[in-house]
């Protein structure tokens, strides 16, 4: 089984093509560092809850959109050496003072899948 990196997020829908180069330009890197797998979903049919939803449990205003992404390692081990090569490089580190997201409301695990068909 693989390990799993988990992110939701919201992303103004202005935003998207700078997110999605973000993303793109991102990707790699993790492949590099051991990453088998990278998936990054814009929300399409994201219905608010009763209790909680995915727009509240990222703070998401009305003119943003959910972003549901995660990352596959082949196991935690290298996951957390991956965790480890990106604290240090450089090319990890914002390229401007404009990320197309607030990071501070973005959640985020590592998971270990229990079932995979």
């Amino acid at each position: 089984m693989t390990y799993v990196d988990g992110f939701v997020l919201a992303v103004p829908a202005a935003n998207k093509q700078a997110y999605l180069e973000l993303a793109a330009r991102m990707a790699p890197i993790f492949k590099e560092f051991g990453a088998t797998r990278v998936v990054e979903c814009w929300g399409d049919d994201v219905p608010d809850g009763k209790l909680t939803d995915f727009r509240g449990a990222v703070k998401a205003t009305d003119d943003e959109i959910v972003v549901f992404s995660w990352i596959e390692y082949p196991s935690k081990e290298v996951r957390d050496a991956a965790n480890e090569k990106m604290r240090s490089d450089p090319r990890m580190k914002p390229q401007s003072d404009t990320v197309p997201f607030d990071g501070k409301r973005m959640i985020f695990g590592g998971f270990l899948p229990i079932l995979d068909e």
